[in-house]
């Protein structure tokens, strides 16, 4: 097949034409459409009456079904060993159910009511419930320098100081970084203090302007309750937020305790 070349002229030419007859043509459908509605004798409509106004109310029962379909496969294609899916409802724990294996190896499936799983970023939010907590009793004050409250200095950056609402709203301009975030066991685990000193990273942000996500700033907010509150960090939120809410199979103690471990 030989390939017939057009020069940018004729190419403009073509396309125009192109376009015209696209017109053209839409506007003959639209005229027939028209003339064809306007022969048409008009019909009586009869107003459909609803068979029942009322509403389905979700149950457990819609849900598991729902779920055992999706869940396995996404486990699979996203590579993860296992997995619990909990809905509340009106403040009411409606449906809960592990997926998957707790342990892989041992083939041990996950439970819902047993398997632990790491916290992860969902730390953030019993730090900041224990910030504002410390706001209310009035022994931290959310737009104070935090240099008042640690025992090393964060470098006035940008003219400005960082505050606990910087931290919260991830604004306090601060280079993220993974490194030592996370450890292979225990033997490599540092103090907070010690983590925070050595991995202090660059504030490339003016404070409140840019969101950033910082685990570092997260990190220096448990420390400022830890030494505002006197009590190590996982202490101060075991017992102020944990034990309140009867969340006994929860904790931020590394290795975990002996009760908690074969979970």
């Amino acid at each position: 097949m030989n390939r017939i070349g057009l020069d940018s002229n004729s190419q403009f030419r073509l396309f125009a034409w192109l376009g015209r007859a696209a017109v053209a043509n839409m506007l003959a459908l639209l005229i027939c459409a028209g003339v064809y509605a306007q022969k048409q004798e008009p019909k009586k409509v009869e107003a459909n009456v609803p068979a029942s106004t009322s509403t389905h109310e979700l149950t457990a029962a819609d849900l598991e079904p729902f779920l055992d379909g999706l869940m396995p496969a996404q486990l699979e294609r996203e590579n993860i060993a296992g997995a619990v899916i909990s809905v509340v409802k009106d403040g009411k724990l409606l449906f809960a159910k592990g997926y998957g294996y707790a342990d892989v190896e041992k083939r041990r499936p996950v439970t819902a009511d047993a398997t632990l799983f790491r916290p992860g970023s969902i730390s953030k939010l019993f730090t900041w419930t224990a910030v504002m907590q410390l706001v209310e009793q009035k022994k931290l004050d959310l737009d104070k320098d935090v240099n008042g409250y640690i025992d090393f200095t964060i470098p006035p950056d940008y003219g400005k100081p960082v505050t606990l609402r910087d931290i919260m709203t991830h604004t306090a301009g601060f280079e993220e970084t993974a490194r030592d975030l996370i450890v292979a066991d225990a033997q490599h685990l540092i103090p907070m203090d010690q983590y925070l000193k050595q991995r202090l990273p660059k504030r490339i942000f003016p404070p409140f302007t840019v969101p950033a996500y910082s685990n570092y700033a997260t990190t220096l907010a448990g420390y400022i309750v830890q030494r505002v509150s006197g009590k190590p960090f996982e202490q101060y939120v075991a017992e102020n937020i944990f034990a309140p809410l009867e969340m006994k199979h929860t904790t931020f103690v590394e290795p975990l305790p002996a009760e908690l471990s074969p979970l």
